[in-house]
């Protein structure tokens, strides 16, 4: 949907997406289920632009929020934080690092993150501290939001999980200069 219509989304419109998400995922959360492969490409749009999360082939029920897969499981690289790749352990957190990512890819319209390095160097990249860069679209504060989901230590909830008041009503307020810096 976004590669097609690239160019014609307000902020707001991007904010709403993510809203839609957020909303689904902490419905999840809320019922004791990690989804484990939370992309953009796992979303369902109609026309009126309302999403819902779908593709819950890896989402797993769990009493303690944490999972820990078998070791050789295949799982998404690009939207995964370090203690997936590095001991196969989802959580809760590790949703809230995918809906970032996922937040990235609406704010900058269907693309894919780090779209031009390969797994390994992701893997290498986001343990050494790299971040995806701030979409065009994204204000500072939006993009703050992004990095809340990828802080290693302190994750924390964004959009409808606890921040989506804070991020509808300051989200879109704050300076909308692009960073130059890609």
């Amino acid at each position: 949907m976004f590669r097609q219509r690239r160019d014609t989304f307000s902020p707001g419109s991007l904010l709403s997406i993510c809203q839609d998400v957020s909303e689904g995922m902490e419905h999840l959360e809320a019922n004791g289920f990690i989804h484990r492969d939370l992309a953009a490409r796992n979303c369902l749009v109609n026309v009126a632009l309302v999403v819902k999360v779908s593709d819950f082939g890896m989402a797993r029920y769990v009493l303690d929020d944490q999972y820990t897969s078998s070791s050789g499981t295949k799982f998404p690289v690009k939207w995964s934080p370090p203690e997936v790749f590095n001991f196969c352990k989802y959580s809760s957190k590790s949703d809230v690092w995918s809906f970032g990512v996922l937040m990235w890819e609406v704010f900058t319209e269907g693309k894919m993150p780090f779209e031009h390095n390969p797994n390994h160097e992701v893997v290498m990249r986001v343990s050494q501290g790299h971040r995806l860069y701030r979409p065009r679209k994204a204000t500072p504060n939006i993009y703050d939001i992004m990095q809340r989901c990828w802080h290693e230590v302190h994750r924390t909830l964004p959009a409808s999980y606890f921040l989506c008041c804070e991020c509808l009503t300051t989200g879109l307020g704050s300076d909308p200069t692009p960073n130059l810096n890609h």
